[in-house]
């Protein structure tokens, strides 16, 4: 309350405050004071009174003289404030009386010959004795003092209470006065405040207002004087600063002007400096383009020509120079994709794909890829994918097989003996996403700490030393982290020096729908029999085969396992045996041994083995029946295996290959390059294929050729002087609608590797593209798509009666066929025939894994290849059984399953019959 008093209001507060308690205290006290003496007057008063009444009735009251003592009593009334007046004799009778009665009348009065006095409110009485001594002075009033009667005089207060009040309203009015003065005085002291103080709040206002040439007057007093003086002080040195402020804004306002200019030349400048970085990205991207056509170049003349120099009969001498020159090559080219991929991801241009794949079909075929490789050290591969980690997901299955093979082919090179365990499982998931993590432990060498902080840096490898054994650009890693990181996760490493790394990635990937996988209904509820000596990759064989629905019983040995089959412990038989084995558990001179020591207890036997032992175990394979698979083993692979040996659908194809009708004609080609070795490859590669081929070395004889013939396909490569690939295609398609004719398909031969390379080659009128180096199954391939004519088709097959399985229409071996293919060359011949059975098993493995997974491309491919080699061998049946494949497979003709198990047996009959022969 009193913070909200003005100055005005605290002064009078602090003026009269003081002085209103000060005169209230003093009024107070001293009315009191006078009440109190006013008080004891009257009572002395009337003490005084009786006393001198007594000496005068005591002479009146022994003669009893009422006249007497009624004039006395009425004399006495006559005294101030005496009320009333009473005499009594000595016997207590009341001899006169003068005034009212007294107050209270009922009082009682005890009289004895000492004075009494009693006091009420209104009045005060008092008892006086008359003694004997009041008759006389004598020495008988010392002895004889006895009461001859008493006075009773009765005083009131009336008089001394209106004194009193009177007394207290004179110091009332005094002290309103002083008040009232006190107050004029501090109105008059707050008005002098008051003024000067409102004075002040104005010029404080305009101050405020920004009116800062205001000054206050003198104010009167010292202190106001100096406020004020104060004041006007700041308000100059505010206008002073505003006066420099305004001077600082004028000035800064021209240097930013001036600035403004300068950034506006700087933005030219920077936009000049812009375009000719991106004129210089540019130039850089042309430049990376230019130099990949220059290197895949010669590398196509140098990987071409080895191959077909590697067809010929040579020394070994010469045949180990020659796949030493061809590593080689792939190596320098494996390097040059691996720095493209990098300046793809440094530029920005790398785009992901978002597409469903199955997570386990992708690690276990990274594995199955990298086992040769694996198995040449005499190291395990293990894949361990947790049960409840999701399957179907969306994403980048290339890219993310890329980092996989990446990480598993670095941990497969940099350890020397033990295992790489390839793990995945599900960190975080909800019904949208997946938060995956796939690690890739090895027993290798390991990484220090200084190791592990170069590690993905790029060109650099945990060894830089000269002797390192290991090589590479060190771009790998690198781009696996660019590649999850754009995905959207992160790659890590934990490794100890001596014992190993464990390299993992960390992923969030959408979930996609579940893909129809086929279910082995035949195989739940069997008992299967599990052989591996190795603890981790029998686990993962038990959770693939218990994912079938089988029951597992795991055995280290084949002994322990021999003897469980014939003895099983709970009565129940044991149907199947999975036998992951490899020439030091078990030798495959005791294979065929062991095998019919399992059937003779109708137990039928699944083998795995790796790699590097598949051929010689697949020596003693001699029942059909028996199949022979190599690890790591995909989990569809196994179960298809375990499938086939309870009489599924593909272990008891029995139909004969039908033969295919040949072609009316081979295939008419224009190949087009300005790089003569090149031009000779393609020429050479496509005219062994059995096409006819026209070669020109510019986009001008191209044309006068489009011009002059007609062509089936038109083979044409990119960079070239004079005319261009895409300047001699846009000559040709103008050419072509002028002319009205159907347009001939155009396949470009490109050793880019952008990722718009093949957007701007459509754009420009061309229907394909092949990137060098380019082999002859490619050329195959893209003859077949665009042409629907096959290479080779053009030589019509010999009728003869077949050396294989009766009935069969076609000879499994032809060997006169052979030898015309080799041009009369039997070394050749028999070389040509060792290398396709040599490869025959492989090619039927990935021919049944892709027919497994219904992957027509890899179908296509796999079985093209194969097309391709039984054209330098004389197989004739199996060469019709491809071409029947091949082409039933490009129009997508449900027959093509049938054709299939035709290839299938095919390749087994050609296997069997080559171990007879």
């Amino acid at each position: 309350m009193l913070s909200q008093l003005g100055i005005k209001g605290r002064v009078l507060l602090l003026t009269l405050l003081p002085t209103s308690l000060l005169a209230l205290l003093l009024g107070i006290y001293f009315t009191s004071m006078q009440l109190a003496d006013l008080q004891s007057q009257l009572l002395q008063r009337g003490q005084m009174v009786a006393e001198h009444l007594a000496p005068l009735t005591a002479p009146a009251l022994p003669n009893s003289d009422p006249a007497l003592l009624q004039r006395i009593a009425s004399k006495a009334l006559e005294q101030p404030d005496v009320r009333a007046v009473t005499l009594y004799d000595q016997d207590g009778q009341m001899r006169a009386h003068a005034g009212p009665n007294m107050l209270p009348q009922t009082r009682p009065v005890r009289r004895t010959d000492q004075p009494q006095r009693l006091t009420d409110r209104d009045t005060t009485r008092f008892i006086q004795p008359i003694l004997i001594s009041h008759l006389t002075l004598g020495e008988a009033a010392a002895t004889d003092d006895r009461p001859l009667g008493w006075i009773e005089l009765e005083i009131s207060h009336q008089g001394t209470l209106l004194r009193g009040y009177r007394s207290l309203f004179a110091s009332l009015m005094l002290i309103g006065a002083c008040l009232g003065v006190a107050a004029l005085l501090a109105l008059r002291m707050s008005r002098a405040i008051n003024v000067p103080l409102t004075i002040i709040q104005k010029g404080v206002a305009r101050l405020k207002d920004g009116d800062l040439q205001t000054r206050l007057p003198d104010l009167g007093s010292r202190e106001m004087d100096q406020l004020a003086a104060g004041i006007n002080r700041m308000a100059a040195a505010l206008q002073n600063a505003q006066e420099e402020l305004q001077h600082s804004i004028e000035q800064a306002t021209e240097d930013v002007r001036q600035n403004l200019e300068t950034i506006e030349i700087q933005n030219i400048e920077l936009d000049l400096a812009r375009k000719e970085a991106l004129e210089a990205s540019r130039i850089k991207s042309e430049f990376l383009a230019n130099m990949s056509h220059e290197i895949r170049t010669p590398l196509n003349g140098i990987l071409g020509f080895t191959k077909l120099l590697l067809r010929n009969e040579l020394t070994p001498r010469q045949r180990d120079y020659l796949q030493t020159i061809q590593k080689s090559a792939n190596n320098l080219l494996g390097i040059i994709n691996e720095i493209l991929d990098f300046s793809k991801i440094e530029a920005g241009k790398l785009v992901l794909e978002n597409a469903p794949f199955n997570l386990r079909d992708l690690l276990q075929d990274t594995l199955t890829m990298l086992a040769p490789e694996a198995h040449g050290k005499q190291l395990e591969l293990v894949c361990l994918i947790y049960r409840d980690t999701p399957q179907s997901l969306v994403g980048d299955s290339l890219r993310l097989k890329q980092v996989l093979t990446n990480l598993v082919s670095n941990a497969i090179k940099f350890t020397h003996q033990g295992t790489v365990a390839v793990r995945a499982m599900v960190e975080d998931e909800d019904d949208e996403r997946a938060q995956l993590r796939i690690s890739v432990s090895d027993t290798g060498i390991g990484l220090s700490e200084d190791d592990l902080r170069q590690l993905f840096h790029a060109f650099s490898q945990a060894d830089n030393s000269i002797s390192r054994q290991a090589g590479g650009t060190g771009l790998g890693l690198v781009i696996s982290k660019r590649l999850v990181e754009q995905m959207g996760g992160e790659i890590g490493v934990e490794s100890v020096p001596g014992q190993g790394s464990d390299f993992w990635i960390s992923i969030s990937l959408p979930k996609a729908e579940p893909l129809d996988e086929e279910t082995c209904e035949d195989l739940r509820g069997l008992r299967v029999a599990l052989l591996d000596g190795h603890d981790l990759a029998r686990q993962a064989l038990r959770h693939q085969l218990e994912d079938a629905g089988l029951e597992v019983l795991e055995y280290a040995n084949p002994g322990e396992l021999l003897e469980a089959v014939a003895n099983s412990p709970d009565a129940r038989p044991i149907e199947l045996t999975v036998l992951s084995i490899d020439s030091r558990s078990l030798p495959p001179e005791r294979l065929g041994q062991y095998l019919h020591e399992l059937e003779a207890q109708g137990c039928k036997a699944l083998i795995l083995c790796p790699t590097t032992d598949q051929m010689l175990y697949n020596q003693e394979l001699g029942d059909e029946h028996q199949q022979l698979l190599s690890k790591p083993i995909c989990t569809r692979q196994l179960h298809n295996g375990l499938w086939e040996l309870r009489g599924g659908r593909l272990a008891s194809r029995n139909e004969s290959p039908a033969p295919l009708a040949g072609q009316s004609r081979p295939p008419r080609l224009l190949c087009v390059d300005d790089n003569p070795a090149n031009l000779l490859l393609v020429e050479t590669l496509l005219a062994d294929l059995g096409a006819e081929v026209t070669a020109v070395d510019s986009g001008f004889a191209a044309v006068e050729q489009v011009r002059r013939h007609s062509f089936d396909l038109i083979f044409m490569d990119v960079q070239m002087p004079g005319m261009d690939g895409l300047k001699a295609t846009e000559v040709i398609r103008a050419w072509e609608t002028e002319q009205a004719r159907a347009q001939t398909p155009i396949v470009a031969l490109t050793a880019h590797a952008l990722a718009n390379e093949r957007r701007a080659l459509l754009q420009g009128g061309m229907d394909d593209y092949l990137t060098k180096p380019i082999n002859e199954h490619q050329l195959s391939q893209v003859v077949l798509k665009w042409t629907g004519l096959s290479l080779r088709g053009g030589q019509p097959v010999r009728p003869s009666e077949p050396a294989g399985e009766p009935g069969s229409g076609l000879p499994v071996l032809d060997s006169e066929e052979g030898l015309r293919l080799a041009a009369g060359k039997a070394d050749l011949a028999a070389d040509m025939l060792a290398m396709l059975l040599d490869s025959l098993n492989a090619d039927r493995q990935a021919i049944l894994i892709a027919w497994e997974r219904w992957d027509r491309e890899a179908l296509i491919e796999r079985i093209h290849r194969l097309h391709g080699a039984t054209r330098y061998c004389g197989v004739p049946q199996l060469r019709a059984a491809c071409q029947r494949c091949e082409t039933l497979l490009k129009q997508d003709a449900p027959e093509a399953h049938e054709a299939l198990e035709v290839l299938d047996e095919a390749i087994q009959r050609l296997s069997r019959t080559a171990v007879t022969a």
